[in-house]
Order: structure tokens, then C-alpha cells, then sequence
């Protein structure tokens, strides 16, 4: 069994989507984020010392990271949803697997210290969402380019791709003016595991 140390709220969201993509059995321990600075409660701690969100227990052993997570559970399920089998394919899946973390997210988060910040973040608002405004430009010509991040297929690289988006499309400039982009969330909200996960995670502000 896989048990999942689900934060409200966060990315870990995405593993409890994949693992509902994936058939595999699992038990969701849920953790509320603490109501005035909005950080993960002091249990996580008790599980892994970062006491970062998500972390899964299985076969004894604690594993951290979105991305390393969902590469174990990819290789567990034997490559499916995994990386497609042409080499251009291939090498998308890996660089979107890694870039949504990697290279999206740090603006997002940039941008959000930066929105709590008030008036003595507002001079460099502007130059942040530049950046993001980079990377969505450059994603919509992409997905305009084909229905999924890796191909022709869903992978596991779009399920990496949700959380910044979903972010994106609440507080970073995603309008319905990147048709491509909104239509890719449409797909992803519409899939079943993706609403089965929201019924085992409980509420999901970007849903």
C-alpha cells in the first residue's frame, strides 16, 4: 500500500491524480496548512524532516520531491504514462517532467511572496510577471503544436504541468486569450482519475 502525506492545496495534488491514473491502491493521510502563515503544519516534520509536501511511504521507505515521486511511481507501473517511444517524444517528456519545477515554478512562487508583500513588492511585480508571461507564451506555442506536452499522448508530464498552470490560470495572467493552454486545462479537469483525485484530496483551490 502507498500511503500519501497530501497537503490542502499544493502540488502533491498531482500525485494523488496520478496515482488514480495509474490504478494503484493508496491511503491519503490529509494535512490542513496553518491559517495565518499558510505553511505546512509541524506534523509533516514527523514524517520527512523538510516537512514538505508530498511525500509517500512505501515498501519502507519515505520519498520526497514531486518530480522523484512521480518517476518512482512511472517505473513502478512499468513505463506507462511514461516517456514516449520516439526520441523527440522521449526527450519533451523528460524536459517538461523537470521544467515544471525547475523552471516554472520559482517565478509563481516569486510572485506570490511578492502579492503578500503589498505596496514594498509592487516595484518588481511587473518584471516577475514578465517572466511568466515568457513562459506562457512560449507553452501556448507549444501546445499548438500538439495536444499534449510529450506528443500525441497524455503522460505524466502533463500531470507535472498542472499545478503551475492551474497556479497561472488563478493568479498569473493565463487568460482565454492562450486558447491552447486553457484548452489543455479543460482536458485535464475533465479526465476521470483527475476528478476522482479531487474526491480523495478534498478541496483544491485550482481546480
Amino acid at each position: 500500500m502507498i500511503i500519501v502525506h497530501h497537503l490542502e492545496d499544493s502540488r502533491s495534488q498531482r500525485i494523488l491524480w496520478l496515482l488514480e491514473e495509474l490504478g494503484f491502491p493508496y491511503e491519503v493521510r490529509r494535512y490542513e496548512r496553518d491559517r495565518k502563515t499558510m505553511l505546512a503544519p509541524p506534523e509533516l516534520r514527523e514524517v520527512h524532516p523538510l516537512g514538505k509536501a508530498p511525500l509517500i511511504e512505501t515498501d519502507g521507505q519515505v520519498i520526497a520531491e514531486t518530480g522523484a515521486i512521480v518517476e518512482y511511481l512511472v517505473d513502478r507501473a512499468g513505463g506507462r504514462l511514461g516517456a514516449p517511444d520516439d526520441r523527440a517524444g522521449a526527450l519533451r517528456y523528460r524536459h517538461f517532467l523537470h521544467y515544471a519545477e525547475g523552471s516554472m515554478m520559482p517565478p509563481l512562487l516569486a510572485k506570490l511572496v511578492l502579492d503578500r508583500l503589498g505596496l514594498l513588492g509592487r516595484p518588481a511585480v511587473g518584471a516577475v510577471q514578465g517572466l511568466i508571461d515568457g513562459h506562457l507564451d512560449w507553452l501556448e506555442q507549444e501546445l499548438g503544436r500538439r495536444p499534449w506536452f510529450a506528443g500525441d499522448a497524455f503522460t505524466a508530464a502533463d500531470v507535472m504541468m498542472s499545478f503551475p498552470l492551474e497556479a497561472c490560470r488563478q493568479r498569473a495572467g493565463l487568460s482565454d486569450s492562450r486558447r491552447h493552454l486553457v484548452a489543455w486545462l479543460a482536458r485535464i479537469h475533465a479526465r476521470p482519475a483527475y476528478v476522482r483525485a479531487l474526491e480523495r484530496g478534498g478541496t483544491y483551490a485550482f481546480a
